[in-house]
């Protein structure tokens, strides 16, 4: 303004001077121009929803999800039979076991997931997110119609209490995920910034978004990471109305519930009230299905899906039996070395048992040959890199690791063995005691030594199913033949998840599910930092620099073509890892439920999902997908 001022002072002023002003004057109208012309085009604007790569498929006026019923009618109950017991009713820290179907039905997070595409979120608790295209910070502005189920409104200063009480007190890896913001503030009571910057994380706005929101006033910061059987107080559908300890929890419906017209929610959480059951033992709980003591059942016996649904309900009708066929990766059963132990550090010790696992022969026999069997842990998608050579993107991302990466996992010539499934393949016995040999260990007539110290190469399997100890005693004869004599062990599921979660085996197996959208969690399953963690699902004890490299890279992938070619790359640094035996992997969801229950026609990416189905009353037409 003052160098405008002097050019129109009059005559007195020189001819230079004033072409020197004048030239100053363009100089800033052009930055100033140029400043703002930038800012405009990288300001973020709220929206209803993200997704993590591209834009979300559902516009800002969509009026429900397309795998749910908008006219579903309410009424009714949905029993549950759960396997195990619980002592907890907190999910949110390691300490006890919890009833998890509370943080689905009782306590909501910003955001809810889109269950029809790989990973987008939509406004929930949050009416609309905001972040810029670096992603180095998100805002969230709340619902101002949202409430806990005490009547008090949900505001910025509870989020900001959830954030920092679970950053502190939760979970390992909710601790781990909340630890990189930078900065948060609330500017007004409604509005949450949360400033990412140096996180490096792109979808840590998506993770921030599904933060479970927790009542300030109504939690004793004190006591959170104690075992609870006190409901918590929260802002979802259902509320804890009665607890019988280690037994069951019901859960009611919330007549004032605050977000019940949300589009989200609409043709969701149906039932007046949930009933969890728990059972302690598997055979029992198939029994009181039979007896129709609860309403569905997802089945992960093939014998039992083949054989065991033979009775008067099921004949009749009664009883109704859905095969659905998901859109994400297959559920991929593992035995599970723990590297932790020093008889499974050597890789090829690892590589010798891989051989050593008849799976034609257990698949024939206990599978009715329904399962098929993929290295990897993404089975039948477009992220997996089993049988598929590396491509250029996945060539550089691994090549600081390349001497650690054989050569056929990267052209995708590997295959697990395949045996003659008669249980006394001699050429898979040949190639695993030649492995056994390099790392150590002889026959010793009919047993296996060690060369060094003579002790007998033997480990525990622990289990806790049946369905788990027919695979331990099978692989238990497969072994004998090379000498080794390990013992199964098996034990109730409280003692079960209690040393799982503290590293206390040598073997077990276990099932990572996956999304199309992996990210954070991958930490979580097999990043160094959670290989000592207790509780975390590092099971195996991976510590890679090439699997932490490459679930940095996914993580930092802005479109697809940057994101398949790095989680294809953590599959093969996986893979080239041994650290688990495949077994099997799933195709097909199992559902049997009793015909009182009604589920829409339409079935999400996601597979089954109890929370739109409803009870049986007059037909209601379901929406076309």
């Amino acid at each position: 303004m003052f160098m405008f001022q002097r050019l129109i002072e009059g005559p007195s002023v020189r001819l230079s001077s004033v072409r020197h002003c004048h030239l100053a004057l363009v100089l800033n109208i052009l930055v100033l121009s140029i400043g703002l012309s930038a800012s405009s085009g990288a300001r973020a604007e709220q929206a209803h929803a993200i997704a993590m790569h591209g834009k979300p498929a559902l516009p800002a006026d969509f009026t429900h999800m397309p795998y749910a019923n908008p006219d579903a009618p309410k009424g009714g109950r949905l029993s549950w039979g759960l396997l195990g017991t619980f002592d907890s009713l907190n999910p949110f820290i390691v300490k006890g076991l919890a009833v998890q179907p509370i943080r689905a039905y009782v306590v909501e997070s910003l955001l809810a997931r889109g269950q029809d595409e790989p990973f987008t979120l939509y406004g929930l608790l949050a009416k609309t997110v905001e972040t810029d295209d670096e992603r180095s910070y998100v805002t969230f502005r709340l619902d101002p119609r949202a409430r806990f189920s005490d009547g008090k409104p949900v505001q910025a200063e509870d989020v900001l209490f959830s954030w920092q009480l679970l950053r502190d007190h939760g979970r390992p890896n909710l601790r781990q995920y909340y630890a990189k913001v930078a900065k948060a503030e609330a500017p007004d009571p409604l509005t949450i910034r949360f400033d990412l910057t140096g996180a490096n994380d792109r979808e840590l706005p998506l993770i921030l978004g599904l933060m479970p929101i927790l009542p300030k006033h109504a939690v004793d910061v004190a006591t959170f990471e104690e075992t609870t059987l006190t409901g918590p107080i929260a802002s979802g559908p259902y509320r804890v109305t009665a607890v019988k300890p280690g037994a069951s929890v019901t859960l009611s419906r919330n007549p004032d519930y605050w977000g019940r017209d949300l589009p989200i929610n609409r043709g969701l959480f149906n039932f007046d009230e949930i009933r969890l059951d728990y059972y302690r033992e598997a055979n029992g709980q198939f029994e009181a299905f039979k007896r129709g003591l609860y309403d569905f059942r997802v089945e992960n016996e093939p014998l039992r899906w083949h054989d065991g649904y033979d009775f008067p309900a099921a004949r009749n009708g009664d009883l109704i039996r859905d095969t659905i066929k998901p859109g994400l990766p297959q559920p991929s059963e593992f035995l599970v070395f723990n590297t932790r132990r020093p008889i499974f550090a050597d890789i090829r010790v690892r590589q010798a048992l891989t051989l050593l696992f008849d799976f034609e022969l257990v698949n024939r026999n206990y599978f009715f040959s329904l399962y098929s069997r993929v290295a990897g842990y993404f089975a039948g998608s477009d992220l997996s890199a089993y049988a598929r050579p590396a491509d250029a993107r996945e060539r550089e991302l691994l090549k600081p690791f390349a001497a650690q990466i054989p050569p056929d996992i990267m052209d995708g010539s590997y295959r697990l063995p395949v045996t003659d499934g008669s249980g006394r393949d001699r050429t898979t016995l040949r190639a695993a005691l030649k492995l056994l040999s390099d790392a150590g260990y002889d026959l010793d007539g009919t047993v296996l030594r060690n060369r060094a110290t003579k002790a007998p190469f033997t480990f525990e399997m622990l289990v806790t199913t049946r369905d788990q100890e027919r695979i331990a005693l099978a692989f238990q004869r497969d072994l004998k033949r090379a000498g080794i004599a390990p013992s199964v062990r098996s034990v109730d599921p409280v003692q079960f998840d209690q040393r799982r979660l503290s590293y206390e085996f040598d073997m077990i197996q276990n099932r990572w599910d996956q999304s199309l959208s992996p990210g954070n969690e991958q930490y979580f399953y097999w990043g160094s930092a959670a290989a000592d963690n207790p509780g975390t699902r590092n099971y195996m004890g991976a510590r890679d620099p090439a699997v932490d490299a490459m679930i940095k890279a996914l993580l930092e992938a802005r479109d697809h073509t940057d994101f398949v070619p790095a989680v294809r790359a953590l599959d093969r640094a996986l893979i080239a890892g041994f650290y688990t035996i495949p077994l099997f992997n799933v195709s097909e969801q199992w559902i049997a439920r009793w015909n009182r229950i009604e589920r829409p026609s339409s079935t999400a990416l996601s597979g089954y999902l109890p929370e739109t189905w409803w009870s049986k009353g007059e037909p209601q037409a379901s929406p076309a997908k």
